[in-house]
C-alpha cells in the first residue's frame, strides 16, 4: 500500500507542471547513450507519449554520430575530423544522409509507435524545413589573422520553415527531425543536431529546449553540478575553463535559442531512466537549467 500511496505523490507533484506546461511546446535532441542503450530507447519512447498525451506538444530533433561511424567503418571510409566537426565529402554525405534519415529517424519513429504513440519522420530537406549555408571552420594564427577552412558538405542553419512541424504536430503526430539542411543552390548539408535543436526552438518559440547528453550537466571545476546559469555567465565560464570540450557548443545552443525566444534550456543527463520526465514534471529536476541572464 505504501508504494501505491507514494506513486500517488509522485502524480499529484507533477500536477501543476502539467498544468503550467500544458499547450506548450518542448523542443528535445536526442542523442548519445539514450540512442543505443535498448531500454533507454524504450523509456524514451515513452516519455514523449506521456508527455503528448498530457498536453504537452515534443518536437524531437536526433543526431546520429556513432550509427554514421559504424557504416562508414563498414564501407571502409575512415572518418575525419577537425577541431570536433567531421569532415564531409559527397561519399561521407551520402552515408549520413542514409543513416540518419533512412535508418536512426525511422528507428525512432517506429520506437514511438510501437508503444503506442504517433510520430511522423521529416529530414530538414522536407518542405525547405531547414535552409543552410555552408560552414567554413575558422583557424587563426598568433597574429590574430584566421583562414576559412573548409570541411566540405557540413553547414550552419540560415532559416527554420515551420511550416511542415506545424502542420504535422496539429493533427496529433510528433515530429521526428533528422538534422540535415539545403543550401541555395541545392546541396545538401549535414549540420550539427544540437545546433538544429536549437534553431528549431527559437522558431517554435517553445518553453523549453532539452538537450539529452553523456554527462550529468555542466560541471564546476570540482566536478559538482552547476544546476542553474544564467546567459551572461556563460562566456566567463568558458575563458575561464570551466566550461570545456563538447560541453562549450551544447551550451551556446542554449544561449542561442534563449536570445530567440526559449524561456529556458537544459542539459541532462540521457543515461537516466525518465530523464526528461524528472526534469519537466518534478520538483528536484536534473541537470544544468540555463535561463536569460
Amino acid at each position: 500500500m505504501e508504494q501505491a500511496i507514494q506513486r500517488a505523490r509522485i502524480l499529484v507533484e507533477a500536477l501543476p507542471y502539467i498544468r503550467d506546461f500544458r499547450g506548450k511546446r518542448v523542443v528535445v535532441k536526442y542523442g548519445g547513450h539514450a540512442m543505443t542503450d535498448p531500454e533507454l530507447k524504450k523509456t524514451f519512447a515513452q516519455q514523449i507519449i506521456l508527455l503528448q498525451y498530457v498536453g504537452i506538444q515534443v518536437t524531437v530533433v536526433h543526431g546520429g554520430g556513432p550509427q554514421i561511424n559504424g557504416v562508414l567503418k563498414q564501407m571502409g571510409i575512415v572518418p575525419s575530423f577537425i577541431e570536433g566537426k567531421r569532415i564531409t565529402d559527397a561519399q561521407t554525405l551520402d552515408v549520413v544522409e542514409m543513416v540518419l534519415s533512412g535508418v536512426v529517424n525511422k528507428e525512432i519513429v517506429n520506437l514511438i509507435t510501437m508503444e503506442g504513440g504517433k510520430a511522423v519522420g521529416l529530414s530538414g530537406k522536407d518542405a525547405g524545413l531547414i535552409k543552410a549555408e555552408k560552414l567554413f571552420l575558422k583557424r587563426g594564427d598568433a597574429k590574430g589573422d584566421g583562414d576559412n577552412i573548409d570541411i566540405g558538405l557540413v553547414g550552419v542553419v540560415g532559416a527554420i520553415n515551420t511550416e511542415i512541424i506545424d502542420t504535422v504536430e496539429s493533427k496529433g503526430f510528433v515530429a521526428v527531425i533528422a538534422p540535415l539542411g539545403v543550401g541555395a543552390d541545392g546541396a545538401t548539408y549535414n549540420i550539427n543536431a544540437d545546433t538544429v535543436a536549437a534553431a528549431i526552438a527559437g522558431s517554435l518559440k517553445a518553453e523549453k529546449l532539452i538537450l539529452l547528453t553523456d554527462e550529468a550537466g555542466v560541471l564546476d571545476k570540482d566536478g559538482a553540478l552547476i544546476s542553474s546559469i544564467d546567459t551572461g555567465r556563460i562566456p566567463g565560464l568558458i575563458e575561464g575553463g570551466v566550461v570545456t570540450g563538447g560541453m562549450i557548443p551544447k551550451i551556446e545552443c542554449c544561449a542561442a535559442a534563449i536570445a530567440q525566444g526559449v524561456k529556458k534550456a537544459h542539459i541532462i543527463d540521457g543515461r537516466i531512466p525518465y530523464s526528461i520526465l524528472l526534469e519537466l514534471l518534478t520538483d528536484s529536476g536534473i541537470g544544468t537549467q540555463v535561463i536569460k541572464g
